[in-house]
């Protein structure tokens, strides 16, 4: 008996050891990609939000966000997220026409990450509206 409770205690402090704590980020969006979709230029902002949560049992702290270019200005939340609650960070692209392959890198201490750096992407594509001269002819005519 004394040498199965000594078992159960070491296997006990174990899995306690392996257990992460600390903060931990989860993303909502699936991949942490947010599609834009086909949007056109004048007609969309280009502002698109991340939520997350913090599912750890420290505070979480977002140390850095940057974009992998500057056409995409990212921003973070300025006060550490407590445990169980959500936090967000917003992304304003500037809308250039074409396609959108962008990523943006999030620095924090969160001990779910590797050196807690997350990886974030937009994508889609922005068309510009075609634009109709009223000044040009006609080129059918119309029949009687």
């Amino acid at each position: 008996m004394k040498k199965f409770l000594t078992f159960m205690a070491i296997a006990a402090f174990g899995f306690t050891s392996q257990a992460q704590t600390g903060a931990k980020i989860e993303f909502k969006d699936k991949d942490n990609t947010i599609d834009y979709g086909t949007v056109t230029k004048d007609s969309d902002s280009g502002i698109r939000t991340f939520e997350f949560t913090n599912t750890g049992d420290q505070d979480l702290v977002i140390t850095n966000v940057q974009s992998s270019c500057g056409c995409t200005v990212p921003t973070k939340p300025t006060e550490p997220i407590k445990p169980g609650k959500t936090g967000k960070i917003d992304v304003k692209y500037n809308m250039n026409p074409g396609p959108i392959r962008k990523t943006i890198t999030v620095e924090s201490n969160a001990v779910n990450f590797e050196g807690g750096k997350v990886a974030l992407k937009i994508k889609g594509t922005v068309i510009v509206p075609e634009q109709v001269n009223m000044m040009e002819k006609k080129k059918t005519l119309p029949s009687n």
